[in-house]
């Protein structure tokens, strides 16, 4: 009780009920919500505390910057999304507000388009070696469609292509990546997409800022042959893995193209079947049969492994 009339006396104030609105729409700063609502940023901050006070808005620290938006778990989040179906979107200041919001969002997406422009070269390059991203992504899907999942983590999120792809089949997505950069493309691209269920937050994927047992499915696209220590980013996903969770790792077979260490950072030439099985063991996986997708110089292979109910038993 306590909690839902907290929630209730947060959100019954003008403009705070108008930055609920907003945050349902996606992460932004307090900057652009002062933009939006055009009022000072001292009191945007006071009403985003309140708000995240609450339990009804998330706050997420990226570097200098925090990002603002609906609580996706918690207490108040199902009271958030109620209040923000009640409201009113199309008249007075609400409406408004999402005018000012698409403005927002346009100068988001020229920002991601320049950062495209000016690295396409970098996957261009890559792709023309193997077969079509369409496949290799039906193959993702036809890993996780057939129960879908409560709350996705895509591990090294990038472009958030895996976020986009899978919001139809999870009820939350969260997408972490160390680079700002990638980060604000991933924002522009899931709010082109209306993908208001997923997000993204700047973290370490060696040191998940999750608690353990707490996702039901981890997507790990193209980014081990980046990895220092790829075996530990598979510990700490299994880390966070719920039982009966499922991981679904997506890199290049073993390969000679020694090229890609030098022009695209590669710092490994892919990987054995026994490497990623033996890692997913050690963090008390239990690996299924890969999928490979062969066309060109380079092999994609789709490489999964669920988290037992039960610990597995050695046997005697």
């Amino acid at each position: 009780m306590d909690a839902l009339l907290t929630g209730l006396r947060a959100a019954a104030e003008p403009t705070r009920f108008r930055l609920l609105v907003l945050c349902a729409h996606g992460e932004f700063t307090a900057s652009e919500l002062t933009e939006i609502v055009r009022q000072s940023q001292p009191r945007v901050s006071r009403h985003l505390r309140l708000l995240c006070e609450a339990g009804l808005v998330d706050r997420q620290r990226e570097g200098a910057r925090v990002f603002f938006r609906l609580a996706l778990a918690g207490p108040g989040a199902e009271l958030a999304r109620r209040l923000v179906a009640l409201g009113p979107a199309q008249s007075g200041a609400v409406a408004r507000d999402l005018a000012r919001l698409d403005a927002v969002k346009q100068r988001r997406r020229a920002a991601a388009e320049a950062y495209f422009r000016a690295n396409v070269h970098r996957w261009s390059e890559i792709r023309a070696l193997h077969v079509p991203e369409a496949a290799v992504e039906a193959a993702i899907v036809r890993r996780v469609t057939p129960g879908g999942a409560d709350h996705l983590l895509d591990v090294g999120t990038g472009t958030g292509r895996m976020l986009e792809l899978l919001a139809p089949h999870v009820r939350r997505g969260t997408g972490i990546d160390v680079s700002r950069d990638m980060l604000a493309v991933a924002r522009a691209n899931l709010d082109r997409d209306g993908c208001r269920h997923c997000r993204v937050r700047q973290a370490d994927m060696y040191d998940l800022p999750l608690a353990a047992d707490s996702v039901d499915l981890v997507t790990v696209h193209q980014v081990l042959h980046y990895a220092d220590e790829p075996d530990r980013a598979v510990a700490e996903v299994a880390r966070v893995l719920r039982p009966d969770g499922q991981v679904v790792i997506v890199d290049f077979s073993r390969h000679e193209l020694e090229q890609l260490r030098a022009r695209h950072a590669h710092r490994r030439l892919g990987f054995a079947d026994a490497e990623i099985e033996a890692w997913c063991r050690a963090g008390g996986l239990v690996p299924v049969a890969p999928e490979k997708l062969a066309g060109g110089r380079l092999t994609v292979a789709v490489w999964a492994a669920r988290k037992p109910v039960e610990p597995e038993r050695s046997p005697p």
